[in-house]
């Protein structure tokens, strides 16, 4: 099981109250909901193995270079020496390193590599992995690694962790129109306000997946654009050929990465605390009882 940690952190921070908080009054909403998601995720799929997949860098320097508008307006501050700070809400920041910490001594593997966000993480894992796969996101960048072949599924959470969407090819089929492995290139012919990608001027999601599906792949699709005979609509052909110059980039910074260099880890799910003592400082400090209450019996099963 991969976590992408921080679409679960931030799921965790507006879902559960931040009247939630440690005895000294700080607000631990999203490390006591997050601590209540790996519990019942363990609880309802008994996975072998976790890693919390995580952000080293949440908007990599080679991609602005490729789009510069990848992500920016969710920059905070511009730094000189590493990578832009996120927009996070001044409540939530605080809490991603009790966050570390606590998964820390629980003995729960936390995976990140500089340079590469936590979906370059996942898709690196997903591909190396010897067994089925499931990938834990809000995200649905990561539809593209779905396959059912190797097992690799997709759970997108409804509402909490309870209740998901199992995404495999059947449903990104229905949904989308497209095969997994066209995701990619589906979303770069649509673009996506939400990371700053541009898409095409004038085509949409139902458009971008009748186009893949007709041509393939973004390559066929552009292939038809400059094909004077093929059945494009003089717009839609206006529109790819003038977006040339994005769309020879976007494939690159809307795939995720598969060969992320990664630190040796233990990804087994550990069945008892990897430091007993710091978990009980961190429980007492930061009012967890009730979260590490409620995981610790289920991974000791």
């Amino acid at each position: 099981m991969l976590l992408d940690t921080a679409s679960l952190y931030f799921r965790a921070y507006f879902g559960v109250p931040d009247s939630v908080r440690a005895p000294d009054g700080t607000p631990v909403n999203a490390v006591r909901g997050l601590l209540d998601f790996i519990t019942r995720l363990v609880q309802d799929h008994h996975p072998d193995d976790l890693v919390a997949c995580w952000d080293e860098d949440w908007r990599p320097q080679w991609r602005v270079d490729l789009i510069p508008s990848y992500k920016a307006h969710r920059v905070a501050v511009v730094t000189e020496t590493g990578p832009d700070e996120e927009e996070i809400p001044d409540t939530l920041s605080p809490q991603v390193p009790v966050i570390e910490e606590v998964l820390a001594a629980l003995g729960v593997a936390r995976v990140g590599a500089a340079g590469y966000e936590a979906d370059d993480v996942i898709g690196t894992l997903a591909g190396r992995a010897g067994g089925p796969v499931d990938i834990v996101t809000g995200d649905r960048d990561l539809f593209q690694l779905v396959d059912d072949a190797r097992g690799v599924r997709v759970l997108y959470p409804r509402k909490g962790v309870g209740d998901c969407d199992l995404v495999d090819a059947e449903l990104i089929r229905a949904k989308y129109g497209v095969r997994p492995d066209q995701y990619a290139d589906f979303a770069a012919l649509r673009g996506d306000a939400s990371d700053g990608l541009p898409g095409v001027k004038g085509i949409g999601e139902k458009t971008a997946a009748q186009l893949i599906t007709e041509y393939g792949d973004l390559a066929g699709v552009r292939a038809a654009a400059e094909d004077r005979t093929s059945k494009l609509t003089p717009a839609k052909r206006r529109g790819i050929v003038e977006a040339a110059a994005y769309l020879d980039v976007a494939p690159t910074v809307v795939r995720v990465a598969g060969d992320v260099p990664l630190p040796d880890f233990d990804p087994a799910l550990p069945s008892a605390p990897r430091d007993p003592a710091a978990l009980d400082a961190l429980v007492k400090r930061w009012g967890l009882g009730g979260a590490v209450g409620r995981l610790l019996p289920v991974l000791e099963r």
